[in-house]
């Protein structure tokens, strides 16, 4: 009986961990891919707790074995750690849950287990070459309300309510009062999230231009010389149309070509011709090569001003483990407040963010390059940066979406990138700096989670 009851766990389990994450999540699924774990957990021994959890969590992320094995070309073995370490993580979650159940220590085994988590999503984040890519929060992109909580606790505290809610519902039968208080809590977290949508806002607008190209001879990294020459004034074509349409500032996606120092004075007069004669700033994405040294590097280019450049900081391997990352940021000063400039990956990173969102940046200008498979679960991480600091962004990804996005996580307007020669999206943008108390404090939540768990398993030591 045992032996079916787990494997009805494990199977439920990784049902609701594959639909309810990877690139394509179902949000509603998360809020009870927990729940058989913690059922189990509740009434079975040490093993078989550990068992369900890790094989339910593992299997589950399986989800996404054909993204990073076959289209980022992650070996077998690093995807089994990958994978293995959140699992792991989650089996000794879920020990400590079922030791504090059994102790009848309703009010630790309610708080402990989502703090445990996230006290494991953090530190994840801080030793990954992938920031937080992979939390938990990221599947609930779609569900606005929720998404609100960034703002005042980062991804850390969407995770703890999303692992607070299945712990209420396993523990209201045996504590009633202690089960009903943490569904208020979480019913909170909803009314906060609503109220935060609908709190209105007295924004400056500004005209963005988003232009991308998936043709074959487009798409990678165009050789230096003639093949970057040309693939860069058909870009500075398009952005010209666009600038005719009224965008004030154009973002083009990262590494378009490679560009050489002999080769970066022409392409420069290419676009300060564009933003000179329009009127308009663009901001272009190359492989800038200087000397031995390669940078990812974004180039501004505004009316009579010198071309600014932006380096970005977090590489993805082993594509672009040879590069150079920057180490500064770069902010550009304008009649509605200060922009920001990051590429791709950068934005993985609430750190980075965060920074951009204490200098002032109201608006980030974000080129990218996405994998297809990924266009809408890495494209639209990005969005969650700004709940945390409070600015809107206009991201411009080939093999992925042209994104608007506002301060509170609102895909404003939104197209692919492979449409035919040039994808293009004009809108107005809301330009928006909100103070957000993630924005004051960081990851002040996550090392309020650490304590917890610290404390939990101090006291479950001692009385043991």
């Amino acid at each position: 009986m045992a032996f079916i009851v787990d494997t009805l766990a494990i199977g439920c389990t990784t049902i609701l961990v594959w639909f309810g994450t990877g690139l394509h999540p179902w949000w509603p699924l998360m809020w009870f891919a927990p729940l058989p774990v913690l059922l189990v957990a509740a009434r079975a021994t040490r093993t078989r707790t550990a068992v369900v959890a890790f094989l339910g969590f593992f299997l589950g992320n399986f989800n996404i074995w054909h993204y990073l094995h076959d289209v980022l070309h992650m070996p077998a073995t690093a995807f089994v750690v990958t994978l293995g370490i959140p699992s792991l993580g989650l089996a000794l979650v879920a020990l400590l849950f079922r030791a504090l159940y059994n102790r009848r220590a309703w009010w630790s085994a309610l708080v402990g287990f989502p703090a445990a988590w996230v006290s494991v999503e953090y530190l994840v984040s801080l030793t990954s070459v992938h920031g937080t890519a992979g939390n938990l929060a990221y599947s609930q992109l779609d569900n606005l309300p929720i998404l609100q909580i960034a703002s005042l606790a980062g991804p850390w505290g969407i995770s703890f309510a999303l692992l607070l809610f299945p712990t209420s519902l396993v523990i209201i039968k045996a504590a009633r009062w202690v089960g009903l208080a943490g569904l208020a809590a979480v019913g909170v977290v909803f009314w906060f999230g609503h109220a935060r949508l609908n709190a209105t806002t007295t924004d400056a607008h500004v005209k963005v231009g988003l232009v991308a190209s998936d043709l074959p001879e487009n798409k990678g990294i165009a050789d230096e010389g003639p093949k970057t020459a040309r693939l860069l004034r058909d870009y500075a074509n398009a952005a010209q149309r666009l600038a005719t349409q009224g965008a004030h500032v154009i973002v083009l996606p990262e590494k378009l070509g490679v560009v050489v120092d002999a080769d970066s004075a022409g392409m420069d007069s290419v676009f300060q011709r564009v933003a000179d004669t329009d009127t308009a700033q663009i901001v272009v994405g190359v492989l800038r090569v200087l000397s031995h040294v390669k940078y990812n590097q974004a180039r501004v280019y505004a009316p009579g001003v010198p071309v600014r450049t932006y380096d970005k900081q977090h590489m993805l391997p082993p594509f672009e483990s040879k590069l150079t990352p920057g180490t500064s940021l770069t902010m550009l000063s304008e009649s509605t407040g200060p922009w920001g400039v990051a590429i791709c990956k950068d934005m993985d990173f609430t750190r980075l963010s965060r920074q951009y969102g204490v200098a002032g940046a109201g608006l980030m200008l974000v080129p990218a390059w996405d994998f297809d498979l990924d266009r809408w679960s890495h494209g639209h991480i990005a969005v969650m940066r700004g709940v945390e600091d409070g600015f809107t962004m206009a991201r411009a990804a080939k093999q992925g979406y042209l994104t608007v996005s506002d301060d509170r996580g609102r895909i404003l307007a939104e197209t692919r990138s492979d449409a035919a020669p040039f994808s293009t999206l004009v809108t107005d943008l809301p330009v928006s700096h909100d103070v957000t108390l993630y924005r004051r404090f960081g990851d002040w939540f996550a090392w309020v989670m650490l304590a917890i768990f610290a404390g939990t398993l101090v006291r479950h030591m001692v009385r043991t």
